[in-house]
């Protein structure tokens, strides 16, 4: 034992056991210090853009502080395994120019994500609706944005889809309008139907008062005077106001004796047509 940590003495007094052994430590300093430094600057650059930027440009900055942090730590790594980093660079560059050709659809998405960081149609917790598709955000990434639809699924849309789709921000504003399409019988009173329909509007308790409700007698239907009432209320309280003024309407109408109709169909049967034969049927 004795003469082992001689051999180990002699082997770090030699110079060359001290240089391995400052090596060792400065790449366990960018491990165990390096990586929980960056992570902290990068959620200290994410939540300083966030207040200053918006959540929006929040979410870039500190990716992006992370992401440059732990390249940095990785060439100085690669730098005490002795590796040039001019040398290394240089491949990472070759490699880049190859990627970039291989992979140009993913390039399409980088760039679309920048001109989403930049224009800022929508930020994340925005309700949005692409094409069919109607969800929040949880994130904006540089490759795609990510949103969980109302029933809990999860939904990743490219950048590129982003950018040429129309993209449809619910949520873009504090107030909204939800309107109410009715049909009532041909006898009622288009006077009366309008009073009732604003009363209701105006008796609501999620109706905003300003802007003030909207009714328009939109004309003639197949089977019934076709009308739209149109409401404002606050973006979140939006789903209560349309259940309890859809329910408001048809207890209103009950009350008042306006008929809601219903699509019917009259057939007129001509007696002096002669019947068909019985050969024709068969046939």
């Amino acid at each position: 034992m004795t003469g082992l940590i001689n051999q180990i003495r002699s082997y770090i007094e030699s110079g060359v056991g001290a240089e391995h052994l400052d090596s060792v430590l400065r790449i366990a300093a960018l491990l165990f210090i390096g990586f929980p430094l960056v992570w902290i600057l990068s959620r200290l650059a994410g939540k300083f853009a966030r207040l200053r930027l918006g959540v929006h440009l929040g979410v870039f900055f500190r990716k992006g502080v992370f992401y440059i942090g732990v390249v940095f730590i990785f060439i100085h790594i690669m730098m005490e395994f002795g590796f040039n980093p001019a040398a290394l660079l240089g491949a990472a560059g070759i490699l880049s120019v190859a990627v970039g050709f291989a992979s140009q659809a993913s390039l399409s998405n980088v760039i679309s994500g920048i001109f989403l960081y930049w224009e800022q149609p929508f930020t994340v917790g925005d309700v949005i609706k692409v094409g069919d598709t109607m969800g929040f955000v949880l994130s904006i990434d540089l490759m795609s944005v990510k949103l969980r639809q109302f029933d809990n699924q999860f939904v990743r849309i490219p950048n590129e889809t982003m950018i040429k789709a129309q993209v449809t921000n619910i949520t873009k504003f504090p107030i909204r309008r939800m309107d109410i399409d009715v049909g009532v019988a041909y006898a009622s009173d288009v006077e009366k139907v309008i009073r009732v329909l604003k009363g209701v509007a105006d008796e609501n308790p999620f109706s905003l008062d300003e802007p003030s409700p909207l009714v328009v007698f939109k004309g003639f239907g197949d089977s019934s005077l076709n009308f739209l009432l149109g409401a404002w209320c606050v973006k979140t309280q939006f789903l209560d106001l349309k259940n309890s003024l859809t329910r408001d309407v048809k207890q209103a109408f009950d009350r008042e004796g306006i008929e809601i109709p219903f699509p019917q169909r009259v057939v007129h049967i001509n007696p002096s047509s002669p019947p068909e034969s019985t050969e024709t049927l068969n046939t």
